[in-house]
């Protein structure tokens, strides 16, 4: 898999580490809850959300729009419209409750109104649940990169070793130039659609937009849920503006000292650790396609049917002329291992990948991840998270790092090593004056940050939700035992009290809580 394929799985897994954009000093200002913004960031301060009806018209919502400015070392500049949805407390509010689910390129507009199954009742019941759809992201200025076909490209097309197969440890010298073509293609393509943009996107501009937020909303301290990506928000939010934090969890952890490449490999591992979780309840079950016994024999065999999709590619549904090969055969699998939920349908597209040579199944799971909706266009949640991605740390120039990471990271973890780590390549064109190079978030001063982690979470390994709550100067782990993407409102009761106290109650768990099955 890569850019144009052999790396394209992790293109959009792999999330980040914090930073900012490039953008030079701190306008927005450190300090307390009732510190007056800096000059020239007055008036987005001071305006006021115009509520009306949602698009969907659902009367338990109400959305509108604010504006922050492009880029906040020229406040007097262009300015961008954050699309907003708020569902009203059912009792009294104590206030607002801002949602991100993470991404980067996840819609909190779109995630506030499944407030219903976000949060828990009482939460619903005591704060405002607000989402607000990041800068480029769906609603506000959405950024594309690239048309349906390139992205098609982009996902899909796998790159082959020397003997033919579609190795992301083995590829040839033309296949590198190949991975660069394709990260330089979708580099000039944000250029052409979003040059101002795409130069602004980094997560200091994202936490600075939501502070407008928090005082438009007029909240005095801010009470955040953010999950995967969402809890950087969260973190560089805690950083810049330490004394306006008031209840903060962030579940599902980010590492955030890793560059795009180390975050790449790593979270190859998480992804591993989930697989082999798959197979273990899978082979415990009648249907299960996997052969061999144990987790070693299961992935072997997933392994292997991954390197035959190299060979010769699965088939696509009737009317797609999508080849499934391994590119596409391991973005399937690996979406599938964001949830418990979603395994049955991996267990039928290995299936019918085993016993029909179809790839249907599997090419769903992957358009599912990467918001392929319909036949015309992609949602713009990839062209987001690659543009966030590279602009939130410095990431290698060289070609040949990504070739020896990947051939490095394939002996640890042999699934989706290699490809994870070809991932970031894309990053090494991205404008150097839009990567961000700013030391980990540490939240000096701030009030404890709840950080959630989940021991075999696929997509943000456990020792990320360790390595944040350690580095922020509050922080404070509840761990979770148990499979899926991140903790609360996962079926998981000791969690979900936990957090529920603390977001009502401000009721700190002692660090290093842990729940237990």
């Amino acid at each position: 898999m890569n850019r144009t394929g052999l790396a394209a799985c992790a293109a959009a897994l792999a999330v980040a580490a914090a930073g900012c954009t490039g953008e030079g000093a701190d306008p927005g200002g450190r300090g307390g809850a009732d510190r007056a913004p800096e000059p020239g960031l007055e008036g987005f301060y001071s305006q006021e959300i115009d509520w009306g009806a949602c698009e969907d018209g659902d009367e338990d919502f109400e959305c509108g729009a604010y504006e922050v400015p492009l880029d906040y070392g020229d406040p007097g500049g262009e300015r961008l419209e954050i699309a907003v949805k708020r569902r009203p407390a059912a009792a009294e509010a104590k206030g607002s409750l801002l949602v991100n689910p993470g991404g980067p390129g996840g819609s909190g507009y779109d995630y506030a109104g499944a407030a219903s199954s976000v949060v828990g009742l009482d939460v619903r019941k005591h704060f405002d649940v607000v989402g607000f759809d990041p800068r480029g992201v769906a609603r506000s200025e959405p950024i594309a990169c690239l048309d349906l076909e390139g992205m098609d490209d982009y996902l899909g097309t796998d790159v082959l070793s020397e003997d033919g197969d579609a190795d992301p440890a083995e590829v040839t010298d033309a296949g590198v130039e190949r991975l660069e073509e394709g990260g330089r293609a979708f580099v000039e393509g944000c250029r052409e659609r979003a040059g101002d943009l795409m130069m602004h996107m980094g997560t200091d501009s994202v936490a600075r937009d939501m502070d407008v937020l928090r005082a438009v909303l007029g909240d005095e301290e801010l009470t955040y849920l953010g999950k995967s990506y969402g809890t950087m928000i969260g973190a560089v939010y805690a950083d810049l503006f330490p004394e306006r934090v008031g209840a903060v969890v962030l579940d599902g952890a980010l590492d955030p000292e890793l560059d795009q490449l180390e975050a790449g490999i790593e979270q190859a591992s998480g992804f591993e650790t989930a697989l082999r979780a798959f197979v273990e309840d899978c082979q415990g079950l009648p249907d299960c396609p996997v052969r061999g016994s144990g987790a070693d024999a299961g992935t072997a065999w997933i392994e292997d049917l991954l390197e035959k999709a190299g060979r010769e590619p699965l088939e696509g549904p009737p009317g797609d002329d999508r080849e499934v090969g391994r590119a596409r055969a391991e973005l399937g699998i690996a979406g599938a291992l964001y949830s418990e939920q979603t395994w049955p349908e991996l267990r039928a597209a290995l299936a019918e990948a085993d016993e029909e040579g179809g790839g249907a199944g599997l090419l769903a799971l992957a358009d599912a991840m990467y918001g392929r909706d319909d036949e015309e266009e992609y949602l713009n949640s990839t062209s987001a998270l690659v543009a966030v991605n590279c602009s939130d740390a410095p990431s290698p120039r060289d070609p040949e790092a990504y070739r020896e990471a990947a051939e490095r990271a394939e002996e640890e973890y042999p699934l989706f090593g290699a490809s994870f780590s070809w991932s970031a390549m894309t990053c090494a064109y991205w404008p150097e004056e839009a990567v961000a190079d700013r030391p980990a978030p540490t939240a000096e001063g701030a009030a404890p940050i709840l950080v959630v982690g989940t021991t075999r979470d696929s997509a943000t390994p456990y020792e990320w939700s360790e390595k944040l709550a350690s580095t922020l100067e509050s922080g404070v782990l509840l761990s979770r035992d148990g499979d899926g993407h991140t903790g609360y409102r996962m079926g998981d009761g000791c969690v979900d009290r936990a957090v529920e106290a603390y977001l009502l109650e401000r009721e700190v768990p002692e660090d290093g809580e842990a729940c237990m099955p």
